[in-house]
């Protein structure tokens, strides 16, 4: 089987590269590259289904990720979504013991991940709730969770910028699951309606406000990834062959 890398993010002191893969697990590649070895296929007796989003302490060196779901893995995505399934995982890796932690069960298609600049917390995309969750690691709350934002959207990779602030990828717009039935003339206007504004991705504020909302006109689809860097946004997708960069 191939696999297929999801996530990615590098510890700059080590210059290991790790990687979330949909079927392989967790995953890391070493400064000078080569294959990439595996480091975690199971927690808690639970095999790793659907290996998603990745980040890494960068002090610490402790890498926290997701498992989007236990029951469907990545060519059935969007039946954890139409189903609402809610068997997700946020898991913690820590490379000195080499062990897992879970961190969250239950979760509907928890997807990216981005830790806070000073590793207080994190923030994980929510797929099949449309929304962004904060996870407390230190501190008094240390363990609770709250929304820290509602999207337009179906999130997936969250990036954190130099000023602190969050790019949410939204790989679509929200869909109708109850199936209320419209007419054509009405599908068509919807249609037309969702190609004007297209929602790609947007940009949050460290206290979850929205900043910005990105709109490319339906130029682009299944956005996966938004990053800043070097006075450009550029965005990845699971389906264009190539990365679209926009300058500052």
């Amino acid at each position: 089987m191939c696999g297929r890398p999801l996530g990615l993010q590098f510890h700059n002191a080590t210059g290991v590269l790790y990687v979330a893969d949909a079927y392989f697990g967790l995953l890391a590649v070493g400064p000078k590259g080569g294959a990439a070895r595996r480091l975690a296929t199971s927690a808690d007796g639970g095999r790793f289904n659907f290996t998603n989003g990745v980040d890494v302490d960068q002090g610490t060196g402790e890498v926290y990720f997701t498992d989007s779901s236990t029951r469907y893995q990545r060519p059935d995505y969007i039946l954890s979504v139409i189903t609402g399934d809610s068997t997700g995982r946020l898991m913690k890796y820590d490379p000195r013991t080499r062990k897992v932690t879970v961190l969250r069960r239950g979760l509907p298609f928890p997807n990216g991940v981005a830790l806070s600049g000073d590793g207080n917390f994190l923030l994980f995309a929510e797929t099949g709730s449309c929304r962004v969750v904060k996870h407390w690691l230190r501190g008094p709350r240390t363990g609770a969770m709250e929304v820290f934002a509602e999207l337009p959207g179906y999130p997936d990779n969250i990036r954190r910028t130099a000023r602190g602030e969050y790019w949410i990828a939204l790989n679509r717009e929200k869909i109708n699951l109850n199936g209320g039935g419209i007419t054509e003339d009405e599908k068509a206007t919807e249609g037309e309606a969702a190609a004007a504004e297209h929602p790609v991705a947007v940009r949050l504020s460290r206290e979850g406000k929205v900043l910005e909302v990105l709109l490319d006109g339906g130029e682009s689809t299944s956005v996966s990834e938004v990053a800043e860097e070097n006075g450009a946004i550029w965005i990845g997708s699971v389906e264009m062959p190539y990365v679209e960069v926009y300058k500052l």
